[in-house]
């Protein structure tokens, strides 16, 4: 049974540690928020000039004018800190942020990940996931394994424009977890699969070659 995206944000909360600074990027990465350990001190960085940001708002309790960098309506902290978008650029392209989770629309086997645009597709911007990707120290990849068409989205080679290239260390998908070792000698390794999923169905929907961890 493949994992819904509460399971991949779920997940992802595990990358998490003590003291880190972290970004997390629009969709399934929001959810991340809900799922951090209550004795873990977790700092949550937005690209749009905030320090310190707390689970999504309950219905009814929302402040127009608290949101992350997807617009999406945010809760604050005692220890909230506000700032200009070129003081959070600073700390995210000075490699002050520990980890950053991404959605994605293709990652390659390489590393590469393709996140921002589809050709001939309107979009609002690039937004701050270049810098985050070229800044931050470790970058993990959360999206569906395959397109809706059954297209596969862990590729060979990503035919989507880049994002950036040999930047994903690890990659998380409703049909499981893989290590990526971006710096090409390693190759994509399925650390974990989702319960139910045989390694066959992964490998049926997935171009990029993998190994399979041992044990």
């Amino acid at each position: 049974m493949a994992w819904t995206r509460d399971d991949m944000a779920a997940r992802a909360a595990k990358e998490l540690r003590d003291g880190f600074y972290v970004n997390l990027g629009i969709g399934i990465p929001t959810l991340v928020a809900n799922h951090i350990p209550p004795d873990m001190s977790v700092t949550l960085q937005s690209e749009n000039g905030m320090l310190g940001m707390g689970p999504f708002p309950f219905e009814g309790e929302a402040d127009p004018d608290l949101i992350n960098a997807g617009k999406q309506t945010i809760t604050e902290l005692p220890d909230s800190s506000y700032f200009s978008s070129a003081d959070s650029f600073a700390m995210i392209r000075g490699g002050h942020i520990a980890l950053s989770i991404l959605g994605g629309m293709q990652v390659s086997m390489d590393g590469d990940l393709a996140n921002w645009m589809v050709p001939g597709k309107m979009v609002k911007g690039m937004g701050g996931a270049m810098d985050l990707v070229a800044g931050v120290r470790r970058v993990v990849v959360v999206m569906d394994h395959v397109e809706k068409s059954g297209a596969p989205k862990l590729l060979r080679r990503c035919t989507l424009p880049l994002t950036g290239k040999g930047v994903v260390d690890l990659l998380i998908t409703d049909l499981g977890v893989f290590e990526i070792d971006r710096k090409g000698r390693g190759g994509v390794t399925l650390i974990e699969r989702a319960p139910g999923v045989s390694v066959e169905e992964i490998r049926a929907r997935t171009e990029a070659p993998f190994t399979i961890a041992a044990g």
